[in-house]
């Protein structure tokens, strides 16, 4: 018998809850830069155009308001399940982290437990943010003050290139959680474990739109996702060049952009579970209301 040949996979975006192919045709190989394999192409990406940004941004808008809408509760129960199913999915994740040789099985397995681990625990802030950031103010007078968080809206997300798996959920579950949408660029280096998430989301009972996609590269879509007026803030990891474009990009349309460091430490659980994850993704809603007599 002939020796098989093997498949290499090609993914595709994840866009509105579907699974389509660039609008350009393109794709990217995911290739090994170790000495194992001399270069090999291990599996081919998608390359996102902006036009597949436009589809991405527009599912995203259509589905915030109801998501947003929804119990922090339920939102938090979604999140959970899909904790659970990155779980079920460890190995093949580990084996993703370390796709392209950048680092060893067992940094992997440490980045994929820890990715895990804060999965769960953006779940669990999803009914808790409100009462711990939000809640009643003292004023000098007859009347009661609120404050309450609101989700921001549409969030567009530029994921690290060092820690494919969990930078890209440290970036977007808080978005997620706080009930808004999210437009998600993977690792260009390492998209696969984005990828696998997508593949995870539909089983979570995450509602199509409210989560999306997209790998390529980020210094193509990066100016785009600036000048998007319907991107209501930018959460991004991205080398300083890429950071300026963004920040000039924004002076436009006055969108809210966070810039995480390139050299952020996200194996640091206490940085990133903490009620500071959300600052970029939320508002604070005041609420006065006079006391009766």
């Amino acid at each position: 018998m002939a020796e098989r040949s093997d498949i290499t996979k090609t993914w595709k975006l994840f866009i509105g809850g579907s699974f389509p192919r660039s609008e350009s045709g393109r794709v990217a190989p995911v290739v090994d830069h170790s000495n194992r394999l001399g270069g090999k192409a291990l599996a081919y990406a998608a390359q996102a155009s902006r036009k597949d940004l436009r589809d991405a941004v527009e599912a995203a808008r259509a589905a915030q308001e109801k998501w947003a809408a929804s119990s922090g509760y339920l939102r938090g129960q979604i999140i959970y399940r899909l904790a659970e199913l990155l779980d079920g999915r460890r190995d093949e994740l580990v084996a993703a982290v370390r796709m392209s040789g950048r680092v060893g099985r067992g940094k992997a397995r440490t980045e994929v437990e820890i990715a895990i681990d804060r999965t769960l625990s953006f779940a669990g802030w999803c009914d808790k943010l409100d009462s711990v950031v939000g809640g009643r103010n003292a004023v000098a007078g007859p009347f009661h003050c609120f404050s309450q968080i609101e989700a921001t809206g549409v969030v567009a997300v530029i994921a690290p290139e060092d820690f494919p798996l969990v930078g890209f959920l440290t970036l977007a579950l808080p978005a997620l959680a706080c009930g808004c949408s999210v437009v998600a660029v993977a690792s260009s280096i390492e998209p696969v474990p984005a990828l696998i998430v997508a593949e995870c989301a539909p089983s979570a009972d995450i509602p199509a739109g409210v989560f999306n996609v997209l790998t390529g590269l980020t210094s193509e879509l990066a100016p785009a996702i600036a000048a998007h007026r319907d991107i209501d803030a930018v959460v991004a990891c991205v080398q300083p060049e890429t950071a300026k474009l963004l920040q000039l990009g924004v002076s436009e349309n006055l969108k809210r952009v966070r810039l995480v460091s390139t050299d952020a430490k996200f194996l640091d659980g206490a940085a990133w579970t903490s009620p500071n994850a959300f600052q970029a993704v939320t508002e604070v809603k005041t609420v006065w209301h006079t006391i009766g007599v």
